[in-house]
């Protein structure tokens, strides 16, 4: 599990690199475990492919977008968690339908002074979660303008077929402002997009979601530009002794 932030102002660990050039650094990393024999480390042998896929998180400040992604990946959740200031993401590998996945899960600001952190990361991005809060009725009235700003920013050239899925967040809440047929209708009406109805506190539907985002970019194009060798180094070989001529 990796993290990243990129506060106002600030470029991250990864500095000026895009994010494209920060999944590769990421994820070409070599994999080991510790023998029980003498030799301490030795290299894990792992699927000959894996699928680095970029989701990314969209929605109104507050909805909860972080809280889902902490949920999906660290099973944890922090009612006292703040809000995101420019972008942050975590790593998530996963097996889904036969496919060996690392998800890379891009968390973004939902406030309106944030845009110009925020939109950068638009661009490679291979699904959208649209998210709102069923207790907030302007936050679901939203989710058309936050689908028009990823489409422009992210440079979507096919939007009708660009895989979306909407998230009504808060569901462990009694009093909900957006009731399920109302978010079903706007998802048939914009797209026909999944909708899922999510709790980032008690978990409810938290995976299912982020796997139906996986199951959906997998099946909308050809995923080979994706894949990635995973290479290992025996570190157990012995060097070769070096031969003089003096």
């Amino acid at each position: 599990m990796t993290l990243m932030s990129v506060p106002c102002g600030g470029k991250g660990q990864f500095g000026g690199l895009d994010s494209k050039a920060a999944q590769c650094h990421m994820t070409l990393m070599p994999a080991y475990i510790r023998s029980r024999k003498p030799g301490g480390y030795i290299p894990v042998t792992m699927a000959a492919k894996s699928s680095l896929l970029k989701v990314i998180l969209l929605g109104d400040g507050g909805v909860g977008k972080s809280s889902l992604m902490n949920r999906y990946v660290t099973n944890k959740f922090d009612a006292q968690l703040f809000h995101t200031i420019g972008v942050e993401f975590l790593n998530k590998e996963l097996e889904v339908d036969g496919h060996f996945v690392t998800m890379q899960i891009w968390d973004t600001a939902g406030q309106e002074r944030f845009r110009s952190l925020r939109t950068p990361f638009y661009r490679g991005s291979d699904c959208c979660l649209l998210t709102f809060s069923v207790d907030d009725s302007q936050s679901f009235q939203n989710l058309s303008n936050w689908k028009k700003e990823f489409i422009y920013y992210a440079d979507v050239k096919e939007p009708e077929s660009f895989p979306f899925v909407i998230l009504g967040n808060k569901v462990d809440i009694d009093e909900r402002q957006v009731s399920t047929e109302e978010a079903q209708d706007w998802c048939r009406n914009n797209g026909n997009h999944p909708y899922f109805e999510t709790s980032a506190k008690d978990a409810t539907n938290v995976a299912a979601a982020f796997e139906e985002a996986v199951r959906r970019v997998l099946a909308s194009e050809d995923r080979s530009d994706h894949f990635i060798q995973t290479d290992t180094v025996n570190l157990n070989r012995k060097p070769k002794p070096s031969s003089s001529c003096c």
